[in-house]
């Protein structure tokens, strides 16, 4: 495996890394036992201090940050900064809030005294994707580290200086040595890093064949694990929806980072009344989007993160239109461009059966399915594997919410494009995978909850 910096505006190869060797990573996870001994036994105050000198390091230094971040998966910068800005904030809300999440529950029973504790694991190892490289880390690091843990990072090959960086920033704030450690690993080797007793959970997001191999690794190690593995969420619009409105956050929802997000609407299912205002509504405001160099602040679609996840959008894409889908924008690559690029495509008559349908589609290609009925539209967003987002377009709140009540989601957006906070709890079901992260769920995933009754 190649740990690279490969600029996907042209494919050229900006820096390499070498592996870690099996001692270098041994030696890493001793440091994570020493410092998970200080981190555990620092005062929630001790933590709090450094969580917030981290969120100034990042505002500070965060045109830097975002510069990473467009040079190694071509995130547009205006977008890589939002990023940036987004890990800031989670910093000063769980280094003001750990403090209420952690707290000792005090339970009454026949028992004198009876109360509940959240202890921290140990060393987490994280194996985190390239699509969001600061913010995946941060949402599930952030929460783990103000509860007393360490972090082994197995970051995406394609964003090592991402990592690198990250590790660096947390020295920087004056975390204990070990706190936060990057791996340069091949994926075959990873199992024994997840056997190794000094680990004592995992969590991971990526694709649902990672995270199946993961999880059975780990569970016969009985360890715990968190994990996200993407989705394919609906996006419904009724018929009393505001359609203009609608339409606008669509494009946005599917269109952000290149439309590679986990939680980035993918399916479109839209009232078949309301069918022609949607569709004429979504491609104005596609064609407004300027596609071109990351770099430019203008600029709000790049280049996909690597060329291979260009060329297989592009077949999910082709398959699709060969039984029956149709390309009313894009459909493909553009033919003179070098570079990861993917012209923005708009796909309609898509049905259960295609790629477009069932897979998850990793990539700027909106698909609008249309509905006959209320029940037809909550059946089409269910008929999906994944189980991590959704979004419900309607006038009619109480209507929103008891269909919201149907969909079989972690998250379910009325009127908004589905988004993460640090303050709502974040994770899927069924095959998008289980856990949370985030909020008050997050900080005590990777805890022990601890049971102490006193007579």
């Amino acid at each position: 495996m190649r740990f690279e910096t490969i600029n996907p505006v042209n494919n050229e190869l900006v820096k390499r890394f070498a592996a870690h060797s099996w001692r270098q990573v041994q030696g890493m996870l001793k440091k994570s036992e020493t410092g998970f001994d200080i981190n555990r036994t620092s005062t929630l105050a001790i933590r709090s201090k450094r969580m917030k000198a981290l969120a100034e390091l990042l505002e500070n230094k965060k045109l830097f940050c975002a510069q990473l971040i467009t040079l190694e998966m071509g995130k547009p910068i205006k977008e890589a900064i939002a990023e940036i800005e987004k890990c800031a904030r989670t910093c000063h809300y769980f280094a003001d809030n750990a403090k209420f999440f952690l707290a000792d529950e005090v339970i009454t029973t026949s028992y004198s005294s009876s109360m509940v504790s959240y202890m921290p694991l140990g060393a987490i190892l994280a194996i985190m994707p390239w699509n969001f490289p600061f913010w995946q880390v941060f949402r599930f690091a952030v929460p783990a580290i103000m509860a007393g843990n360490v972090v082994i990072l197995k970051h995406a090959p394609n964003v090592p200086q991402c990592a690198l960086l990250i590790e660096d920033l947390f020295k920087q704030a004056s975390f204990p040595e070990g706190i936060l450690q990057t791996l340069f690993l091949d994926h075959n080797k990873i199992k024994w890093v997840i056997e190794d007793p000094h680990i004592t959970a995992v969590t991971l997001t990526g694709s649902n064949a990672a995270g199946s191999k993961v999880a059975e690794i780990a569970g016969r190690s009985i360890k715990k694990t968190v994990l996200e593995l993407g989705g394919s969420d609906p996006f419904i619009v009724l018929e009393d929806a505001n359609v203009k409105e609608a339409a606008k956050v669509a494009v946005a929802s599917r269109m952000v980072n290149c439309g590679q997000s986990c939680i980035a609407a993918k399916r479109f299912i839209v009232m078949e009344t309301v069918f022609s205002d949607f569709v004429r509504e979504y491609v104005d405001n596609l064609l407004q989007l300027n596609m071109g160099d990351p770099t430019d602040i203008t600029v709000d679609i790049g280049p996909m993160a690597r060329q291979d996840l260009a060329d297989n959008l592009e077949r999910q894409v082709k398959e699709s239109m060969k039984m029956g889908a149709e390309a009313l924008i894009g459909g493909g690559k553009p033919h003179a461009a070098e570079g990861a690029f993917f012209n923005p495509t708009l796909l309609v008559k898509v049905k259960p059966g295609m790629p477009v349908f069932d897979q998850e589609v990793f990539g700027p290609v909106a698909s609008v399915i249309t509905a006959k009925t209320v029940n037809d539209a909550i059946e089409l967003a269910n008929k999906t594997k994944y189980g991590l987002g959704a979004s419900v377009w309607t006038t009619d709140t109480e209507k929103a919410l008891r269909l919201a009540r149907q969909i079989q989601a972690g998250s379910v957006f009325i009127n908004e494009m589905v988004v993460s906070h640090p303050s709502l709890p974040f994770g899927g079901i069924k095959q998008s995978g289980y856990g949370r992260e985030l909020a008050q769920a997050g900080i005590r995933e990777f805890t022990n909850i601890k049971t102490m009754v006193v007579r």
